[in-house]
């Protein structure tokens, strides 16, 4: 009886050790592909940045709705052209990727975005927040989470500043 309860204690702990699947990773080829894909972005090489997606991704930022990659491009070229740099700052980024309890491959970013504007020279920053979803090394869905409203106010402002002038120009014709 002793060994029998000795036996069962062992098999109790063998259990209990048994390594259960890594879910957090600090390095993957997921994660080499997201980083890569943000270095792609700011230089701009749309037909590498979307390479990294599948065909049927959806991408959404700051919304529910879900836009394609050339849908998101668009979006990006027709915000970037307001800028004469742009970019993601290493320092204080953080990467991570996880494997969820639905066993879904999702990369998690949190970095600095600074934008400088053509018009004003002023900088802007902003804290951006990304994840995407990975099926066979390809991105299957993203989520982009930043606050737009310190570049709309800027771009409001300069449309606010050039219709002033405008208007103290038609003023001045009088």
């Amino acid at each position: 009886m002793k060994k029998l309860i000795l036996l069962g204690g062992f098999a109790i702990l063998f259990i209990a050790c048994q390594s259960k699947p890594q879910r957090y990773f600090e390095n993957s080829t997921e994660i080499e592909t997201l980083k890569s894909g943000i270095k792609l972005y700011e230089q701009q090489d749309w037909a590498s940045w979307k390479a990294n997606f599948a065909d049927t991704a959806k991408i959404h930022h700051n919304s529910v709705k879900g836009l394609s990659t050339d849908e998101t491009i668009q979006n990006f070229q027709d915000m970037l052209i307001n800028f004469s740099s742009y970019g993601f700052e290493d320092e204080g980024s953080f990467t991570e990727m996880v494997v969820d309890i639905d066993n879904e491959t999702w990369v998690n970013y949190w970095g600095i975005w600074k934008g400088i504007l053509s018009e004003t020279n002023e900088e802007l920053v902003v804290p951006v927040h990304l994840t995407a979803q990975f099926i066979d090394g390809k991105i299957v869905e993203e989520h982009a989470y930043y606050d737009t409203a310190p570049i709309i106010n800027a771009l409001e402002a300069i449309e606010a500043a050039k219709m002033a002038e405008e208007m103290t120009a038609m003023d001045e014709e009088e």
